[in-house]
């Protein structure tokens, strides 16, 4: 049996007869193809109305609890108790997108993403469906789609490259279009990126570009984003979780030159990172050295499997007014606490 790290020192290491071999190769994956930029507006149709959430529980320790079942959960919508239509439990499998950055940025440290990424799908479920997506400056590129073959997934992790600027946030859209088509499966979105996206920089930096002194600090309002709000959106409504691993590079606190407009615009990309995670139930990774890529990969493989997925009917199923609508989900044992995404805007 050919595992990842074999493929790869295949690749890397074979010196006879290279272009039959990588020729070959690519006869297994005839659906790696280039993405044309989507519209911030793009929004995902679905057909049910049901609200998916992804649910964690702990115990006072901090210890995962992967034994529930269905009767032991309760979900409220803006206080209200909301009759669960299904659930499934820690042992089900995810389709999953590992969402690789192969802007400019991340040139130097290209070899250890990639042995990160690798030892991340050995982490992950035999039935776990993995799909493969790059972005670069030329925009966003499936390396694979949906599969549970680990070769096909370890080749494409080996062959993603690029440079030039950061799409990122068209890359989450299209990765959760695809996600759409994955039916009633499970759903996550891991992205590992420094977060700079280019687009949403440019406004940030139009932004700032006209106030000074001490209001740089608040001038630009991370949450306040079209780019970023498509994306919870189309999120919310198919139930996925997106889990950024944050590259040191775009870390404001490590800036070689800490310019006040630099570290804002910076700052403002971290923070958007941070609610990516948080309004969808995911976690943010922040990696402070590139040995941990591997080490924190591993540890949103074993997020995933204490993850719960519960769906439940809401209020007003056919309301889509814009508002608020608060998620609280309780566990019967006292001594248990259950963290999803605080809630979602009804679009």
């Amino acid at each position: 049996m050919v595992t990842s790290f074999s493929l790869v020192r295949v690749l890397r290491n074979r010196p006879a007869r290279p272009i039959l071999f990588i020729c070959l190769l690519a006869l297994w994956f005839p659906n790696a193809s280039a993405v044309k930029a989507q519209q911030p507006e793009d929004v995902i149709t679905t057909n049910t109305s049901l609200v998916q959430l992804n649910v964690g529980v702990v115990d006072r320790q901090g210890h995962a609890i992967t034994t529930l079942s269905q009767t032991d959960f309760t979900v409220y919508e803006d206080g209200v108790r909301r009759p669960i239509q299904h659930f499934e439990s820690t042992e089900a499998p995810f389709s999953l997108v590992i969402l690789l950055d192969m802007s400019g940025s991340t040139a130097t440290f290209r070899q250890q993403i990639q042995t990160a990424a690798l030892r991340f799908i050995e982490a992950l479920a035999p039935e776990d469906r993995i799909a493969v997506v790059e972005f670069n400056g030329k925009g966003v590129k499936s390396l694979q789609g949906f599969s549970t073959d680990r070769r096909r997934v370890a080749y494409a992790i080996s062959i993603a490259s690029g440079a030039g600027e950061t799409y990122l946030y068209e890359a989450l859209r299209y990765s959760l279009k695809e996600l759409a088509h994955e039916e009633k499966r499970r759903k996550a979105i891991v992205v590992l990126t420094d977060g700079i996206d280019t687009e949403a920089r440019n406004g940030d930096r139009a932004v700032i570009s006209k106030v000074s002194g001490s209001d740089l600090e608040t001038a630009i309002k991370p949450e306040i984003n079209a780019q970023l709000s498509s994306v919870l959106t189309n999120a919310d409504r198919l139930g996925v979780s997106v889990f950024p691993l944050a590259l040191p590079s775009g870390d404001p606190k490590r800036l070689p030159l800490p310019d006040p407009l630099i570290t804002a615009m910076y700052a403002a990309a971290r923070t958007r990172l941070s609610l990516l995670a948080h309004r969808t139930g995911g976690r943010l990774h922040e990696i402070h050295r590139l040995d941990d890529m591997a080490k924190l990969y591993a540890e949103v493989a074993a997020d995933l499997r204490t993850l719960y997925s519960i769906a439940y009917q809401p209020t007003n199923p056919g309301a889509r007014d814009g508002k608020w609508r608060e998620i609280r989900v309780e566990v019967a044992r006292a001594d248990l606490v259950a963290s999803t995404k605080p809630g979602y805007y009804a679009r």
